[in-house]
């Protein structure tokens, strides 16, 4: 398993299809959460694994921007896939009558104007949508549903209640993660993740932009997270296009290092089309 692809399963999760997709001849092997996943890269159980780190209607994905944060960990390979949610359950039923609804909290997140014409129903998250159809399918239950993929409803033996119940056409950002490096091969388009810690004064935050825009440097994500130590104090995940040892990139980070607390690169590796 050491050269295998760890994903959050199991089997027929949209990371499944991810990590086929960017690793389609590697062993694949599911983990029980996106803990799993790191924590198996990080004692070099398996090589390398894949995570959702954006949705286009949900934002951020909190936990592989965190994980990130904690373990050692790089980012190393990006893919962008069409993610489509159905409503599935242990039988054809009419929406209206079902009472619980499990899911990942992201896929409930992308499909909160179906969610609404459903005022009866217990929403349950689960650790992945695969989680969620699996769960249903066991309970047996007439009357609980799951939102995952039609992938998930076959293998599960679950019937399609409604296709499509997302909010609008989706598609979902996935990251490739191995162990630590901070120096990643140049390549043509290259994209740089990073984190840093801004000084909490007035002006801070644009003090650690200027640079890049300055350089006319794209900088193409933005995410702020608590410092769970320091209550009302944030961290900021950002990707810039370009290499860090481009010599505009590299005089970005120069300056970078001058005006924040710390900052560190997470990752270098080549972007995905942002649509398939």
């Amino acid at each position: 398993m050491k050269n295998a692809v760890v994903y959050p399963g199991p089997e027929g999760s949209h990371s499944d299809a991810a990590a086929t997709a960017m690793f389609p001849d590697a062993e694949r092997v599911p983990a029980s959460s996106f803990r799993g996943v790191a924590e198996a890269v990080v004692s070099a159980v398996a090589a390398q694994g894949v995570l959702p780190i954006e949705s286009s209607l949900a934002g951020a994905v909190p936990e592989t921007h965190d994980l990130l944060n904690e373990c050692p960990l790089s980012i190393v390979a990006e893919a962008v896939l069409p993610v489509t949610h159905a409503l599935v359950a242990p039988r054809q039923v009419p929406p209206a009558d079902i009472r619980l609804v499990r899911s990942h909290p992201a896929a409930l997140d992308q499909c909160r104007g179906f969610l609404h014409t459903l005022p009866h129903a217990q929403i349950v998250a689960t650790a992945t949508t695969a989680d969620a159809a699996r769960e249903t399918a066991e309970s047996g239950d007439p009357h609980a549903a799951a939102i995952a993929s039609a992938a998930a409803a076959s293998r599960y033996g679950l019937a399609v209640v409604a296709e499509d119940v997302g909010d609008a056409p989706a598609f979902t950002r996935f990251v490739a993660i191995a162990p630590y490096t901070w120096l990643g091969a140049p390549r043509e388009h290259a994209r740089t993740a990073f984190t840093f810690v801004a000084d909490h004064r007035p002006g801070a935050l644009h003090a650690t932009i200027e640079p890049f825009a300055l350089a006319g440097l794209d900088l193409l994500r933005l995410v702020s997270r608590p410092l769970a130590a320091t209550p009302w104090s944030y961290r900021f995940d950002a990707v810039v296009a370009g290499h860090p040892l481009d010599p505009a990139v590299r005089r970005a980070f120069a300056e970078l290092r001058r005006v924040t607390r710390s900052y560190r690169i997470v990752g270098i590796y080549e972007g995905a089309d942002e649509l398939p």
